[in-house]
């Protein structure tokens, strides 16, 4: 993508895209927390860079399909972060505690339109913090549920 197709604004709400979730997409960057990954996901998303969002998918749960059509034309809205639970700032007393520092949920609503017509999507992602294979940890998106 080049850079005069680039948002000004970012996608997801937190300002200028350059600040916000554009290092992370660039790689020049690793998102610190799982909703900022949250975030800039739902930007690569209506960027639909494939790239970022299959290098961000936690490769037991990555799809191998396409996950765009050439058809599908979305028009994204907006994201409203509805919680993040923050189990890795617990202090870990016990080894099940040490675990949930490699855990995370992010609560969202993401708004937009298919051919005229509103949506919301409404989902409980589940991100993991793992080391990849040159060492390097980074949070990944695990899955989701959609509450009702």
């Amino acid at each position: 993508m080049s850079n005069s197709s680039l948002p000004t604004a970012c996608p997801c709400g937190g300002g200028a895209y350059a600040t916000c979730c554009g290092p992370y997409i660039a790689g020049s960057a690793l998102p610190p927390t799982a909703e900022t990954l949250m975030r800039s996901r739902y930007t690569a998303f209506t960027l639909r860079d494939e790239p970022y969002l299959r290098a961000t998918w936690h490769a037991s749960t990555c799809p191998s399909d396409a996950l765009f059509a050439e058809e599908e034309k979305v028009q994204w809205l907006g994201l409203e972060v509805k919680s993040a639970l923050r189990l890795r700032q617990r202090k870990a007393e016990s080894a099940d505690q040490a675990e949930e520092i490699h855990r995370d949920t992010v609560e969202f609503v993401a708004r937009y339109k298919v051919k005229g017509r509103a949506h919301r999507l409404h989902e409980v992602s589940r991100f993991v913090r793992e080391a990849d294979t040159g060492g390097t940890v980074r949070w990944l998106y695990l899955d989701g549920s959609f509450p009702e």
